[in-house]
């Protein structure tokens, strides 16, 4: 996926975007850039690879260089951005993280415009942020232009813009998929994904855009450009995974989400007389902790952490394309405490299971470090259709998910009329879909939460949540 941060002040703000920047690495690990301006020397740019390096690693020289008082950054899991576009709206820096599904339709459309051109990838495709540029410039104006390719993008766009006069313009996505979030102090403003990230510099929080709200930020004002429209689709993994726990979208804490929502898991299964009793309840590292937590609490089971994933010198595991080598890294960064595993049984929760690849990777190691017993819970309910509005992961078919491959293994194609039945641990469907991932996977019990209750562990309203990778509702 990606994050951005931008600032604009009446100091120089370089520091301030390189550790806002830094503060959304976890949103991606492919590349990172930053374009800072300056008043006397116009713009500086920069892009590294952060496949295996930190982005402050990358960045350190390049920051003691940088100089001036308005400044875009972006980490991105697609392509090199943020660019720099001289055009007939004049010289801009422009970042974007979204999902464009129909983008060689958009080209062709383009050339057929136009004798025109693109810089093309080594993969002869192009640059998502360059397309989106190019959108734009059809318009006489930055508002009109992002609006137009906000509405002929098949996906979704969230984006920054700097002008040459150093203000920064931000765009959330016409459904407000991706939250968008504006800090102020008392020299400017600044934007970010992640509402923590300017915390820690030194912003208060000052304005959360709406969806498809367009605003203008100078040093001295948040000026709305295009106002909010009411319908909402903010994607619910920002909370169940992607977002940081210290962070706070539609008005609702990360972490606050996630003990909830262990909660209301361990209420439900009680309810059922679903939960079993074991030694100690544990999240799968990092995100499916704060869920355990919630699940522990709720259940009066203790909480543990039988294995600690050791992190200083291993890179993120989904990052290399080779997937044995994914695995590899995960089972490299799992350190057992064999007094918390060895003949205990053990319920562990994690965030999400969506290929099942590094998961049943886990319950071999738990199992050969002694485990007498592994149950594992799921903090989403099956993933039934691969994510279309954002670049979440490389999957390229909703075969690549388990709960799509064991309908196709148990029904074929019959299975498609049935997914929601699949989805729903009610029903004969989604009895049968446990039983055959659990057997798979080796677990002794397997259980997911339901939708509707991670929706009430979000607390928003229902209909503002995007639910689509797991109801397929647009």
């Amino acid at each position: 996926m990606g994050g951005f941060f931008g600032a604009v002040s009446q100091r120089d703000v370089v520091l301030d975007v390189f550790f806002g920047v830094d503060y959304h690495s976890h949103l991606g690990t492919r590349r990172a850039g930053m374009i800072v301006r300056d008043r006397e020397d116009g713009f500086q740019r920069q892009i590294h690879s952060i496949e295996n390096t930190p982005f402050r690693t990358k960045f350190e020289d390049d920051i003691v260089r940088f100089h001036g008082t308005s400044a875009i950054g972006c980490i991105s899991d697609a392509d090199p951005q943020p660019l720099l576009v001289r055009s007939h709206l004049g010289t801009f820096a422009i970042t974007t993280i979204g999902a464009i599904n129909n983008a060689e339709d958009l080209v062709s459309e383009y050339f057929a415009q136009a004798n025109s051109q693109f810089m093309a990838l080594s993969s002869g495709a192009v640059n998502s942020t360059e397309l989106v540029a190019a959108l734009i410039n059809q318009k006489d104006d930055l508002v009109s232009g992002i609006q137009y390719a906000q509405s002929k993008i098949d996906g979704s766009l969230t984006l920054l813009i700097m002008t040459e006069d150093g203000d920064i313009i931000a765009a959330r996505d016409f459904m407000g998929r991706l939250p968008v979030l504006v800090g102020a102090d008392e020299n400017g403003h600044c934007v970010a994904f992640e509402s923590f990230a300017y915390h820690k510099l030194g912003y208060h929080d000052e304005y959360e855009l709406g969806p498809a709200e367009i605003v203008r930020l100078t040093p001295d004002a948040v000026e709305v450009l295009s106002p909010a429209r009411d319908e909402m689709k903010m994607c619910a993994f920002m909370w169940v995974y992607y977002g940081y726990p210290n962070s706070n979208y539609e008005g609702m804490n990360v972490e606050v989400m996630r003990y909830r929502n262990g909660a209301i898991m361990a209420r439900d299964e009680a309810a059922r007389g679903a939960c079993p009793e074991v030694d100690y309840v544990a999240g799968v590292p990092d995100s499916g902790i704060p869920h355990a937590i919630g699940y522990s609490t709720e259940s009066g089971m203790p909480f543990g952490r039988p294995f600690i994933k050791y992190t200083p010198t291993w890179p993120r595991s989904f990052m290399p394309a080779n997937q044995d080598l994914r695995n590899k890294i995960a089972n490299m960064k799992q350190v057992p405490v064999p007094e918390l595993i060895r003949d205990k049984k053990l319920l562990f929760v994690d965030d999400s299971i969506v290929r099942g690849t590094q998961l049943r990777e886990t319950v071999n190691f738990l199992y050969d470090s002694g485990a007498a017993e592994v149950h594992m819970r799921s903090a989403c309910p099956p993933i039934m259709y691969s994510c279309k509005y954002l670049s979440f992961s490389s999957s390229k078919s909703d075969m690549d998910l388990i709960a799509r491959r064991v309908v196709d293994q148990l029904e074929g194609d019959e299975g498609l009329d049935h997914l929601a039945e699949y989805a729903d641990a009610s029903t004969e469907r989604g009895q049968c879909l446990l039983k055959t991932i659990c057997e798979d996977m080796g677990f002794d019990s397997l259980s997911y939460q339901s939708l509707q209750g991670m929706i009430e562990a979000i607390g928003i309203d229902p209909e503002k949540i995007c639910t689509y990778c797991w109801d397929g509702r647009e």
